[in-house]
């Protein structure tokens, strides 16, 4: 799908509008308009660099932000190690020349 890149910048801004909105007339912390336009903003800006990329042989120096589930995950896991094995220690880790 090739779509002209001027398209996709209005689309990225009014989604932008649409966001703003959303979060000025939020209804507690987990609604879902913003959550909505959070992901539509992500589609826009996706769909723009992709019709600037394809007219035009260039990109923004931005980029979507992804939340990595797993890296959280792995963070969640260090954390309760660090509970079994207290947070200070150096069980099981040699000091240099301890030998």
């Amino acid at each position: 799908m090739t779509t002209d890149p001027r398209v996709a910048l209005n689309m990225l801004v009014q989604t932008l509008e649409e966001h703003l909105n959303a979060v000025a007339s939020k209804r507690g912390e987990e609604d879902s308009s913003v959550e909505a336009a959070y992901y539509g903003i992500a589609d826009a800006f996706e769909a723009y660099e992709d019709a600037l990329y394809a007219a035009y042989d260039e990109v923004t120096p931005l980029e979507v932000f992804v939340e990595d589930d797993d890296a959280e995950e792995d963070l969640l896991e260090d954390e309760d190690l660090e509970d079994v094995l207290g947070e200070d220690s150096d069980e099981g880790v040699e000091e240099p020349g301890s030998r």
